[in-house]
């Protein structure tokens, strides 16, 4: 498919063309992933459920993403690496920049940030400097202490137009892209066609620019999967094949469905 940019991107939303994020931990899974036609490839913090058989992902550590990054870097794939920075490793400017810093080092193209407009100057130091941002609303899991559980956000009006507004300040702010986690249908379309930027949505419904699924729930191997997943190894020959199957469903539409979905 050809080295993917956020120019890319950009362009595949201009058109309404659908792309898609599968997570990869490792160059095997990174190759395949890129082969299987993904447009990128997210390093997700997400290992530290399904690689350390941790609770959640606030353990992991920028020591754990810098070395998972190299490990998807160095299989050269043409899909765009995106690197999760992890709990409270952007809690200060200094640092962000130095966390971030040894991502894109690490090999990361962008890096993802969990959080409203707070991270707005922080978006903006980062973009000056030459590091793409790829931002995350909605159920966002480093806060999951917080919300007090894995719950679907933005279903009242307040919560509704804090999102929408988060939205837009991260767009100017600087960000390239933007990931909507477990909210209602109707607001990830809203925000969707309300944004220049790509939205990524994950339980977000199918009006999102893109979808992005852990591969480990995609693939059907996580003992507990959240309403939004779907197990693509089912009826397939191979790992390469559901992969594929992946990404064909969230071209053509067939994937995400209203029982995948929040109202």
């Amino acid at each position: 498919m050809g080295k993917i940019t956020v120019s890319t991107l950009d362009k595949m939303k201009a058109a309404g063309e659908k792309f898609v994020c599968i997570t990869a931990y490792d160059a095997t899974f990174a190759r395949l992933v890129s082969e299987a036609g993904a447009e990128t490839i997210l390093v997700g913090d997400s290992l530290g459920n399904v690689i350390q058989g941790q609770g959640s992902t606030i353990p992991v550590k920028i020591e754990h993403m810098a070395y998972h990054t190299e490990c998807v870097a160095r299989a050269q794939p043409d899909s765009l690496i995106i690197a999760d920075m992890p709990f409270m490793s952007y809690g200060t400017p200094e640092d962000t920049m130095s966390n971030a810093a040894q991502l894109m080092q690490a090999g990361a193209q962008m890096v993802k940030v969990e959080g409203g407009v707070w991270l707005s100057d922080s978006i903006s130091m980062l973009v000056e400097r030459g590091i793409p941002v790829c931002a995350h609303l909605g159920l966002t899991p480093q806060s999951v202490n917080v919300f007090g559980g894995y719950r679907v956000q933005g279903r009242t009006p307040k919560s509704a137009k804090s999102i929408l507004a988060d939205a837009v300040e991260i767009q100017d702010a600087g960000a390239s892209l933007l990931v909507l986690e477990c909210v209602p249908t109707h607001l990830a379309t809203d925000i969707s066609e309300k944004l220049d930027i790509p939205v990524i949505g994950i339980g977000a419904g199918p009006g999102t620019d893109a979808q992005v699924l852990v591969m480990h729930d995609l693939l059907g191997l996580s003992e507990h999967t959240p309403r939004f997943v779907k197990n693509f190894m089912e009826n397939q020959a191979s790992i390469q094949d559901a992969l594929r199957a992946f990404v064909a469903a969230v071209k053509s539409g067939d994937y995400p469905r209203e029982e995948h979905s929040y109202a």
